[in-house]
């Protein structure tokens, strides 16, 4: 994650305004953003070690939330394609993990094929647009997870958070 000083942040607010203003958002309905939250800028930038999501006393926002925390150079998630993701899923305001491929092993991946509504959409959304090598926060509010259910672990009206490394694109 890049250090920034305080001129080069107000630069990146003014920037990101400018372009949320101009309709700076990538057709997924999620804003792309650069590390601005308490939540991302304490995310590890090491793609060798499973991050951990920290608890935030901040409101829970009511859009997706999207931020690169390490941007990849590799080949682009786009629809259609088939992803293989390490991630690590908690609780917005707690930041207790609620799944996670790397606990079933360093090397353990999840596919996803961008388009299929094979997983949640709020992490099928927050996926597309990465590049191999990435590292990403999505902060996904209920009604782009579980809704008002209940599932497994995770009560209703739950806002998640994950943090995703894009390991491979196919197809």
């Amino acid at each position: 994650m890049t250090r920034r000083t305080v001129p080069g942040t107000l630069l990146a607010l003014a920037l990101a305004l400018v372009l949320t203003a101009c309709g700076g958002e990538d057709g997924t309905g999620s804003s792309i953003q650069e590390p601005t939250s308490v939540v991302a800028e304490q995310i590890s930038t090491d793609l060798s070690e499973a991050p951990q999501v920290p608890a935030s006393d901040a409101p829970a926002p009511t859009e997706l939330v999207v931020e690169d925390v390490v941007r990849g150079g590799g080949e682009e998630a786009v629809e259609g394609t088939t992803v293989a993701v390490k991630y690590v899923g908690g609780f917005y305001e707690t930041g207790e993990e609620f799944d996670s491929s790397w606990s079933r092993g360093a090397d353990e991946t999840l596919p996803v094929t961008l388009g299929a509504g094979q997983v949640i959409p709020g992490f099928e959304q927050g996926i597309a647009g990465m590049q191999v090598g990435g590292r990403r926060v999505i902060t996904i509010p209920s009604e782009l997870g579980y809704g008002d259910q209940d599932r497994g672990p995770i009560p209703g009206g739950s806002t998640l958070v994950f943090v995703v490394d894009l390991v491979e694109v196919s197809g």
